[in-house]
């Protein structure tokens, strides 16, 4: 019985053909894949499961979408390498020209507002933004403000981001930008906003709740989690919210169903 089988139905499930997948940045890759059928359904926010083809690893690596290619059917998504991920190392190896199976979109997707919006990004929190930024321009021709938080100089996307807003960097080194959180780049720059997005690490989005709160703002998080399937039955990726949820009657949800996307005040951080 193969991964897809274990795991669920297979009615999502296609298989794609990888177009690109090369190093951007230290340990940051981007993978362009051929999936049209995900393309044309695919939203900002939205992520998929990549299947490995080793079969002792039978769970799916989630990724958010980063980029929709509508004419050509592709998506891109961005991700880093860690010291102890096999499974997404083994990913780096799927050259050109390799098929994959994979599974999507999945999850919420962010809510696109005409208000002034500021999107915050820190480290691989940052390319699920910008698909929503190349969406904002698109559909109400506004260019939003950018704030984006990495470890030092060895930056990437921030080309991209300044041709759809106006980009503010933090970097925690003072290589680049501001030295500094992403919090201290807004102070320091006095950007504004009537409505915030946000992806990145937890001590990243708490600050962003403890602002968003503090001016009386909404604000749009997409949370990371470790997830097993993927697809809301194994419950690894579940977070603690403000309400009892309908469905289960305790204070949870499941990132890769109920979210990725929730508005702050939704969620425990």
């Amino acid at each position: 019985m193969d991964a897809i089988s274990l795991l669920g139905s297979q009615k999502d499930c296609f298989s794609a053909i990888i177009k690109r997948n090369e190093p951007i940045a230290e340990n940051i890759f981007e993978m362009w894949i051929e999936a049209p059928v995900i393309a044309m359904s695919a939203y900002c926010g939205q992520f998929v499961n990549i299947y490995l083809r080793n079969q002792a690893k039978i769970l799916p690596r989630p990724f958010a979408i980063c980029s929709i290619d509508h004419s050509k059917g592709w998506i891109r998504v961005v991700y880093r390498v860690g010291k102890h991920g096999t499974g997404t190392r083994e990913i780096t190896y799927m050259y050109p020209g390799t098929r994959v199976n994979i599974t999507g979109p999945h999850g919420t997707t962010f809510p696109m507002s005409h208000k002034k919006c500021l999107l915050i990004g820190g480290g691989v929190g940052i390319p699920p933004l910008l698909q929503l930024a190349v969406s904002l321009v698109d559909v109400f021709g506004k260019r939003p403000d950018i704030v984006l938080g990495y470890r030092n100089d060895d930056t990437f996307l921030v080309d991209e981001f300044e041709e759809l807003g106006t980009v503010h960097i933090a970097t925690e080194d003072g290589s680049r930008g501001i030295k500094g959180t992403v919090m201290d780049a807004i102070a320091q720059n006095r950007v504004g906003a009537e409505i915030i997005y946000a992806c990145g690490p937890v001590p990243m989005l708490k600050a962003v709740k403890e602002y968003a709160l503090e001016k009386d703002l909404t604000a749009y998080i997409s949370l990371e989690a470790r997830m097993g399937c993927g697809l809301g039955a194994c419950l690894s990726c579940v977070c603690k919210t403000s309400e009892v949820n309908k469905g289960t009657g305790v204070k949870n949800a499941r990132v890769c169903k109920e979210g990725p996307v929730f508005e702050v005040r939704e969620v425990e951080l």
